[in-house]
């Protein structure tokens, strides 16, 4: 009985329950692409460092993430290699020598990091070979590098340029080799574009003398989602000699960030909530100083203060769970529709780049964004409804008849 006089006084003022019900929907369908535009952001960061350099996992010599020293290399590769085998969960892997070093060519020079791949495995780790925007990607010929568009344009070369490459060497000399470019890449991140040349494995081993060792494996795994599992296993495959690092080991600044971008949207949803709050209790308020006299006569003849309180609570949920529902189709409509294309910003592009989020961002839709959405508002809408359902209990039968 209370839900069908709930139902029916929430259209007797059609206009009203309908500004209320368009607020709702509105602020609902905003919120969730807010949401999903903000985390498909920082998703697009994460894959984009994943997929540019970082990997996975990344097993490593000890100690060799804190201080990147040729010395500390693997030099019994096929252990790990072993360790690899027998880890469930891993689709690829490659092995890598990383060092930091100086790119001289004829007009200009930078510091850059020189990354000998193996360029029969390596484009199943990175997006390196899919971002090739001039020339080819290595075919592992000799002498061979691949560097991004913003390193080519400092070291003011092109395709078939020089480009003499210095790092210190595992005997303590410096180690140098010429170079000519096949390729320039572009990715989302301009700062990565900057600093990291590529080269086939073999050249960086002969140039640094490591003979047949590396200095990284790089892997990548079925489901990202299981990654801390492989890389325990991995752990309990190898010896303490080695360090096993997940990409939320690698990139802790940026799982903080995505952590921390968790916590701000609760802020987002309280601010909206409290917005929502007020626009509630003013309706519900103005729908309650209507129905004074109504209340009255309900009181007296026997309703108790309990069912007042509680059909003004059920009015309020009704009108949240209605706009909700809509609403959160609508939001859900908008961010399945932009993800697929994603949304062009490009007048934004060389901070997004900076950022290493791309010019292109692709809203996602979130399983936390709609569970969220789903219990805040119908809430916001009762604790929006609470001073209004108070109010109308305290009504007094008698002058609430002879209200005018």
């Amino acid at each position: 009985m209370l839900l069908t006089i709930a139902w029916r006084n929430i259209w007797r003022n059609r206009r009203r329950s309908m500004i209320v019900l368009i607020s709702v929907i509105v602020g609902v369908a905003a919120m969730m692409f807010t949401d999903g535009l903000s985390v498909g952001m920082i998703h697009q960061m994460l894959d984009n460092r994943i997929g540019s350099h970082t990997s996975h996992i990344q097993i490593h010599a000890k100690g060799f993430n804190d201080n990147r020293v040729i010395g500390k290399n693997i030099e019994k590769t096929r252990i790990v290699e072993h360790a690899i085998e027998q880890t469930p969960d891993i689709r690829h892997w490659s092995r890598r020598v990383v060092t930091y070093g100086l790119l001289s060519s004829a007009l200009s020079s930078s510091g850059g990091l020189i990354i000998g791949v193996e360029p029969e495995r390596e484009p199943n780790i990175t997006s390196i070979r899919e971002s090739i925007v001039e020339g080819e990607y290595l075919s592992g010929a000799p002498h061979e590098v691949v560097i991004g568009r913003k390193l080519a344009e400092k070291l003011q070369v092109g395709i078939g340029g020089k480009v003499v490459g210095m790092a210190s060497a595992l005997s303590g000399d410096v180690g140098s080799d010429l170079f000519r470019v096949v390729g320039i890449y572009e990715t989302v991140s301009s700062e990565f574009d900057k600093t990291h040349m590529f080269t086939t494995l073999d050249n960086a081993q002969s140039m640094l003398e490591l003979d047949d060792r590396v200095l990284e494996y790089a892997i990548i795994v079925d489901d990202i989602n299981r990654v801390e599992e492989a890389a325990a296993q991995l752990r309990r495959n190898l010896s303490a000699d080695y360090e096993v690092l997940s990409y939320i080991d690698l990139l802790p600044l940026l799982v903080a960030q995505m952590e921390m971008y968790d916590e701000m949207m609760y802020i987002v949803y309280i601010i909206i909530g409290l917005a929502m709050i007020f626009g509630i209790v003013n309706t519900m308020l103005m729908s309650v100083f209507e129905r004074i006299r109504e209340f009255g006569v309900l009181m007296a003849i026997g309703m108790k203060n309990a069912y007042v309180f509680r059909m003004v609570m059920i009015e309020a949920f009704i009108l949240g769970v209605i706009g909700t529902a809509v609403g959160l189709g609508l939001g859900a409509l908008f961010i399945l529709a932009t993800g697929s294309v994603g949304i062009d910003l490009s007048m934004f592009a060389e901070s997004l780049t900076a950022f290493g989020a791309g010019a292109i961002i692709y809203p996602k839709l979130t399983m936390t964004t709609v569970v969220n959405v789903v219990i805040i508002i119908p809430l916001t809408a009762l604790v929006g409804a609470l001073y209004p359902a108070v109010k109308a209990t305290r009504l007094q039968p008698v002058t609430a008849i002879r209200y005018v």
